[in-house]
């Protein structure tokens, strides 16, 4: 089982504030800094000790798909048999730069599939396109494209 980690009131000062939009400037860790009342050094020490303790994953810029011409996304359900193939396969599509985002899930009686991606592209045949060559590479015979509509919520996890 996991330690879950306690924070005091900086280290908790600090994560509300990079949870969301950092600073837009040339030194958003100063100006974070600043807003607390502590040293630049301390707040980028609390979040390298997060990273490498594993609790961050990563720290990036989110891009807005859609503003950057990206209007299509698709999520495809595969049904990947037998299941030991399913290693194999998630790492051929974690390594492409089309798929944002890859889960292993349960299977239900009436719903066989176990591995979905979120895959983006310009428009609905550039989609269907990487979906084919996918499932060539793969060989992975059924699967279901279930593609976006419309856009109801999107925002990153609150934590604090």
């Amino acid at each position: 089982m996991k330690k879950t980690i306690e924070f005091n009131k900086t280290e908790l000062e600090i994560l509300k504030i990079v949870q969301d939009n950092i600073p837009d400037s040339p030194m958003p860790f100063l100006e974070i800094a600043n807003q607390i009342g502590i040293t630049e050094s301390e707040v980028l020490s609390f979040l390298k000790d997060l990273k490498s303790k594993g609790v961050i994953r990563r720290f990036g810029a989110t891009l807005k798909h859609q503003i950057a011409g990206y209007e299509c996304n698709v999520m495809v359900a595969w049904k990947i048999e037998p299941e030991e193939k399913i290693d194999k396969i998630k790492d051929i599509f974690i390594n492409r730069p089309e798929i944002t985002h890859c889960y292993i899930r349960k299977t239900s009686p009436s719903w066989p599939y176990n591995l979905y991606t979120m895959i983006h592209g310009r428009c609905e045949k550039e989609c269907t396109s990487i979906v084919k060559e996918l499932q060539k590479l793969t060989g992975i015979k059924d699967y279901q494209l279930l593609f976006s509509d419309e856009e109801l919520k999107k925002t990153s996890m609150k934590y604090f």
